[in-house]
């Protein structure tokens, strides 16, 4: 079973365009004179600060990439590899630039991020992948509550949930991601007609999901473990008619 992982050269992984190093000067991590910028929500914002944190600058990551074609057999469930690849380093991309604007700002922690994918009418063939969230700070000062490597730390949880979780004794390491593009077989049209009308377990359907669960959490799992972090499963169907398991 591969176990994919990001390829790219580290230079490029940490691209930062000279508009955003603009903007994020011009933000509370970077000025003291400078505004705090964010998605939060109002009672979002409250519940930061009752959490003894700060909101320093709203934080982007975005890599625009093309995704390859691959065919999946009609009667056969099986993994896209090529495909899986291309998400898993096109997402792995816009996290890590994500992560370098956290850095700018000397924050301690990203909360709410977001990971979502868009396309553009002047790109057919290519998705851009987008990682946003906002970068934090601890009150009681620099460094505290960062992840094991020095840096900040990631969480797609809401500033509730997060509030939730600090009041349980826990704290967010990372966002971590398991990722599967998977054909699932098409039913013939006999098998279709006789199933009509009828209550019936769909076996290779549900075996097919199930793979595809599986090759994710084992992706996840190494870096879950890495960080201590324990993962949680969404499942998302994307319209090549692929299914594609997301753990974060």
């Amino acid at each position: 079973m591969p176990l994919f992982g990001n390829q790219q050269n580290q230079g490029t992984a940490v691209w930062e365009p000279k508009a955003a190093d603009g903007r994020l000067a011009q933000t509370a991590g970077a000025n003291p004179a400078g505004v705090f910028t964010s998605d939060l929500s109002v009672s979002e914002y409250v519940l930061l600060g009752e959490a003894g944190f700060e909101p320093l600058g709203f934080v982007i990551g975005s890599s625009i990439y093309h995704v390859g074609l691959q065919a999946g057999r009609w009667s056969q469930n099986q993994e896209l590899q090529v495909l899986t690849q291309a998400m898993y380093n096109a997402r792995e991309l816009a996290m890590v630039r994500m992560r370098a604007e956290a850095d700018h700002l000397s924050a301690d922690g990203i909360v709410g991020v977001q990971l979502r994918m868009q396309m553009y009418a002047w790109g057919q063939s290519c998705l851009e992948f987008l990682a946003t969230g906002t970068a934090v700070r601890h009150l009681a000062g620099q460094g505290a509550h960062r992840a094991p490597d020095g840096r900040a730390f990631t969480s797609d949880l809401s500033a509730q949930d997060f509030f939730r979780l600090l009041a349980a004794g826990a704290v967010p390491v990372s966002f971590v991601l398991g990722t599967c593009v998977y054909h699932l077989a098409h039913q013939g049209v006999l098998q279709s007609l006789r199933q009509v009308g009828q209550n019936q377990a769909m076996l290779q359907f549900t075996q097919g999901v199930y793979e595809a669960r599986e090759l994710a959490l084992a992706r996840a799992g190494p870096d879950a473990g890495r960080s201590g972090a324990g993962p949680r499963v969404r499942h998302r169907r994307r319209d090549r008619g692929g299914q594609e398991p997301c753990v974060g």
